[in-house]
């Protein structure tokens, strides 16, 4: 019964206590305990009971009554912002480019024979002309001395030949010999003098053949590998012994969206077309450069379009095999809204960043952006110039939370 009890359905019959539970009960137990004054021991029994009934009443409320709560302040989250600025931005297009070595050159052996020994060290740079591989000249050397003892023999022979045709010249005047003979030993003459341009010949090809025992570099560049070593046989025109890349200057390869081209095209009629080239491994470091080769006809499996771009390279930090990122850069946006790439934030429903409001309270913001420069994204349409965005935190905020900054990004570049 007490569990049950409700001390608010008293106030129609309490009105003077004001709705209020122990002023309710208290008036119970004034009532109950003036209406039962009676001499005897049964009343002073039910005087008790009433009293101790009203105590446990009391308790009951007081242990039921629910406590008042405060409003609970939304905690602050620490961001990082940054500041939405207007300036000036290159229109650029990023691709990916294969480094490629200037020119190429697999070093064979023009002549069969033996190595006798190699003059550079592998992975070394060497200049145009350096002496690399030296093939056991003695059977050339040989050839040559047979050919140039061939070749006195002949001219001897050539010499006695026209000697004859002089003196038998006056003898045909005479009428001594007769025109046959005179003709064959003049015809004689002429032989020997073909027989020694043939032998001319010979020892100018055993000169060539002897040359090519002596490999030498034809570009500057650093060489590769070493197939071959000293002692081993090789071929002519057979595997490579060694490749020499040149470093410097260098090409790198990409390719680009056959919409672009249009942009490409009048970029490079303009003048030469600057590009840019990320040194791999070494972020915010780029070698500039420009293109040199449009190719001839877009792919139409790809939808894309070849070029090359040539590069100073003189530190070596573009090395061929490698890939990197290359920016070109074809014109520049006036006057753009500029955040920093890290501040856009995708949902299901596009773009969006967290605008900081003059309350520290975020507003998220649908944006549409435009192409990336570097480390900074421009903003189209949705954002104005001089608005704070969080750049970093955006994981722990909902539309209306309250911030606090606790790191400004500064965004590239002044405002203008």
């Amino acid at each position: 019964m007490l569990l049950t009890f409700n001390c608010f359905e008293y106030d129609k019959d309490y009105p003077e206590a004001d709705g209020r539970c122990y002023d309710v009960i208290r008036h119970i137990i004034f009532e109950a305990v003036h209406s039962s004054i009676e001499p005897g021991e049964k009343n002073n029994m039910k005087q008790t009971s009433i009293i101790l009934t009203g105590l446990l009443i009391v308790i009951f409320c007081v242990a039921c009554t629910p406590k008042k709560e405060k409003p609970k302040s939304k905690p602050t989250v620490p961001v990082k912002v940054a500041q939405a600025l207007q300036k000036d931005v290159p229109v650029q297009v990023k691709a990916i480019g294969n480094i490629e070595a200037y020119t190429s050159v697999a070093i064979k052996s023009q002549v069969s024979g033996q190595i006798a020994r190699i003059h550079f060290t592998e992975g070394s740079d060497v200049e145009k002309g350096a002496l690399l591989i030296s093939i056991d000249p003695e059977p050339f050397q040989a050839t040559l001395s047979q050919y140039e003892a061939a070749l006195a023999k002949d001219q001897a022979q050539a010499r006695f030949a026209r000697e004859q045709v002089l003196r038998y010249e006056g003898l045909l005047k005479d009428g001594i010999v007769t025109r046959d003979q005179y003709e064959l030993l003049q015809s004689n003459a002429e032989s020997l003098a073909a027989t020694l341009a043939a032998d001319r010949a010979a020892i100018k090809n055993a000169r060539i053949q002897l040359a090519y025992c002596s490999i030498r570099s034809p570009i500057s560049g650093r060489t590769g590998s070493i197939a071959l070593q000293p002692g081993n046989l090789v071929k002519a025109n057979d595997l490579p012994i060694v490749t020499v890349n040149q470093l410097t200057p260098i090409y790198v390869t990409f390719y680009v969206p056959e919409k672009r081209l249009a942009e490409v095209k009048r970029g490079m009629s303009a003048g030469q077309l600057k590009i840019e080239a990320v040194i791999p491994n070494e972020p915010g470091s780029t070698e500039v450069g420009t293109i040199s080769f449009l190719d001839n006809a877009v792919n139409p499996a790809t939808g894309t379009i070849k070029l090359k771009g040539v590069f100073a390279n003189k530190s070596h930090k573009l090395w061929p095999g490698q890939f990197t990122d290359v920016l070109i850069t074809l014109a520049s946006r006036q006057n753009a809204v500029v955040v920093p790439t890290q501040a856009i934030q995708t949902s299901q429903q596009g773009e969006f960043v967290y605008v900081v409001k003059s309350d520290n309270k975020v507003e998220m913001r649908q944006v549409t952006s435009a192409a990336a420069a570097g480390e900074e994204t421009v903003i189209e349409k949705g954002l104005a110039a001089g608005e704070t965005v969080v750049v970093d935190g955006q994981l722990r905020l909902t539309p209306g939370a309250v911030v606090e900054a606790k790191d400004r990004q500064p965004v590239g570049g002044k405002k203008q």
